[in-house]
């Protein structure tokens, strides 16, 4: 018997359908199997030799994955990809009441083409797990997850699927779309912003690196470990994210004016000797 199905009769246990079963979902997936949850997943990679090394069913028809007896179904897309993958389900094959949640790095996005394009009588939760496979590899204590009820009839259902994530200790915080956007926009968006432009750089750590550098050394790393795609998602599909690339720019200016304009004062100021020796 897989690990999965051996689990699958846990009390409170849910049945999850994954769409997407990248690293991140790969991620979320090993601690709901932990937990006694019963899994299925479709993508349109093949992930069919991964998923039965772990004991979780790969179905490769979506129409078949719908129709399939779903609590959750949790879309684990990229950002770029969403419109294409929520044209590709059959809604129309729906059998019952179902959560559909999303772990998207953008809100209202998300929030917006679900809303558009699943039936009134559906559920609606959109979170996002403040963490990856590198910052909760030791564990989700203490890690922040957001969500929002966008649309939540089934209360029971959405209970148990944010009870995954607070058993395991995660700071759990209700917040609105647009708030969480706003707030991304510069936490996530400006982080990734300057790790790229690190990047671009190439910095590499030096025999006699500081402390402070060290850190920039690791925010350049663990963002250009993600996707382009991803990036570029964090910026066109958050309303907000915009608003801080330009105040980033402006401040960048801001700084090499005040640095030009304080080595102006200081050639005024110094000795022919010295001033010619510059």
């Amino acid at each position: 018997m897989s690990p999965n199905s051996s689990s699958s009769s846990s009390p409170g246990a849910l049945r999850i359908g994954l769409i997407g079963f990248g690293p991140f979902a790969q991620f979320l997936s090993k601690t709901m199997i932990k937990q006694g949850h019963s899994l299925r997943v479709t993508s349109r990679s093949d992930y069919s030799q991964h998923c039965a090394h772990v004991g979780i069913p790969f179905i490769r028809d979506m129409n078949e994955f719908i129709q399939m007896d779903n609590d959750v179904v949790l879309l684990c897309t990229s950002i770029l990809s969403l419109p294409q993958v929520v044209k590709s389900i059959p809604i129309q094959c729906l059998n019952r009441q179902t959560l559909f949640a999303d772990v998207l790095s953008v809100k209202e996005y998300p929030r917006d083409v679900l809303l558009q394009a699943l039936p009134d009588w559906t559920d609606l939760l959109c979170t996002h797990p403040m963490f990856g496979p590198e910052s909760g590899r030791n564990g989700w204590s203490g890690l922040t997850f957001m969500y929002d009820k966008v649309r939540i009839k089934n209360e029971d259902v959405c209970s148990s699927f944010l009870n995954i994530f607070a058993t395991e200790g995660c700071k759990m915080l209700e917040m609105s779309c647009d708030e969480h956007d706003k707030l991304a926009a510069r936490s996530q968006f400006l982080t990734h912003s300057i790790g790229r432009i690190l990047d671009e750089m190439e910095i590499e750590s030096t025999p006699i690196d500081t402390k402070g550098f060290q850190k920039l050394i690791e925010v350049k790393d663990s963002t250009a470990k993600d996707s382009f795609d991803l990036f570029s998602g964090l910026f066109v599909h958050n309303r907000f994210a915009w608003e801080e690339l330009t105040s980033l720019e402006m401040a960048f200016k801001k700084v090499k004016q005040k640095l030009l304009e304080k080595a102006n004062e200081e050639l005024d100021h110094s000795t022919p000797k010295s001033r010619s020796s510059i």
